[in-house]
């Protein structure tokens, strides 16, 4: 299929309202099981490579080609490794529970980053809450705002910072009740739009989430102890940070790419979901940007149920099979510079509008709805009456 520049702006979101849900799931049949063999083995892979390159890395002589070398592997690896969770929070309940384990112990919380940080995922497909402030994985980046794009590319540098000084200080949080719920509804998510404020259920696992805070806690100490007591020198913390701003870089680029980003702060429909979202065709580059399928975003979107490793033949299929009109194809990209590109012409024609549809969608009021947390792989339809 040729290219041809996308049209842009939110109209041309609503001019793939015929999204052809129904002939999608139909033609996808078979492949919304997660394979456990798959998982564990490019888990077990991928985490080896990560801790030898991490290993060769913290121990080469500072700036030497090995030590590059490795600093990039280990932070090729470890981003591939972090992206575990967003599959994590996709299984369904009682889903590869010891995968999840596992990853936690071997992976997220050495990482300082436990899964449950992520479950606001689960919103950012809730039609009631995609695109709004309640997202808390959204900004409006695509509609001219430069200070926004600034504001997006500091968090790269900032967060690390953040996210070790808030386990560093997991512990107070248990003096107060109130102190507790703010850390947990403020302070306990990865997000890019700072304003979202996570929901917590009366039935939340919080003996689970606090037995990994207390986990991540005491691995953020260790980071600070070890050279203190003399067991590791004192260049092993601006090293951990470098590696921790690269890994976010690639994280920040990668999401950058998976959407326009042309929301105005209004609820937007499960066809808008995917008509804001990208597929990015690609190349090697692709694959290291957007690891375990994050390439197939809007297929993603349109189909939250698919496991990462059946996206590809899952975007094959409805390639093949559905119309050459169909609007699913108006969603895929040739390239990951494609998505930047046009993001690009859009920022720059809508500059003069970036004021107003910033504070429209900061003021946009929709307070009154509580979001709730459905089992992360109902279809769509569910997502939507789920809020």
């Amino acid at each position: 299929m040729e290219f041809e520049p996308h049209q842009l702006g939110r109209n041309s979101m609503d001019d793939r309202s015929n999204l052809p849900v129904a002939d999608a799931r139909r033609l996808v049949r078979g492949l919304t099981r997660p394979n456990p063999v798959i998982y564990w083995a490019d888990f077990l892979i991928s985490i080896t490579v990560a801790y030898g390159a991490l290993t060769v890395y913290l121990t080469a002589p500072l700036f030497s080609a090995l030590q590059v070398a490795t600093f990039s592997l280990t932070a090729f690896a470890m981003y591939r490794i972090s992206l575990f969770m967003h599959e994590l929070v996709h299984f369904k309940k009682g889903e590869m529970t010891v995968f999840q384990v596992c990853w936690n112990i071997i992976a997220g919380i050495p990482m300082l980053t436990p899964s449950f940080f992520y479950e606001s995922h689960i919103a950012h497909h809730n039609t009631h809450h995609y695109g709004t402030r309640n997202d808390g994985e959204y900004l409006p980046l695509g509609n001219g705002a430069l200070r926004d794009l600034v504001a997006y590319a500091a968090q790269v540098v900032l967060q690390p910072i953040v996210v070790t000084v808030r386990f560093l200080l997991t512990p107070i949080s248990f003096l107060h009740p109130k102190l507790r719920q703010w850390t947990l509804e403020r302070a306990s998510s990865f997000v890019i739009n700072f304003s979202y404020r996570k929901p917590i259920s009366t039935n939340a696992p919080r003996r689970a989430w606090a037995a990994m805070e207390l986990a991540c806690s005491l691995r953020a100490w260790v980071i600070f102890i070890a050279p203190i007591v003399g067991l590791t020198t004192w260049s092993r913390v601006p090293q951990l940070y470098a590696l921790a701003v690269a890994i976010l870089t690639l994280n920040h680029l990668r999401a950058l790419s998976s959407h326009r980003f042309l929301s105005d702060g209004d609820r937007m429909s499960h066809s808008n979901q995917f008509s804001d979202s990208t597929i990015i065709t690609g190349n090697l580059f692709t694959s290291l940007i957007c690891p375990l399928g994050q390439r197939y975003h809007a297929l993603h979107h349109l189909i939250p149920s698919l496991p990462y490793h059946n996206l590809a033949e899952a975007h094959r299929r409805l390639s093949s099979e559905l119309p050459a009109d169909s609007p699913y194809h108006k969603a895929v990209y040739p390239s990951y510079f494609a998505v930047l590109r046009e993001m690009r012409t859009h920022y720059l024609t809508h500059q003069s509008e970036a004021d107003q549809i910033k504070r429209r969608w900061y003021e946009t009021d929709l307070q009154s709805d509580t979001i709730t947390m459905p089992s992360p792989r109902e279809q769509p339809e569910n997502l939507s009456a789920s809020a």
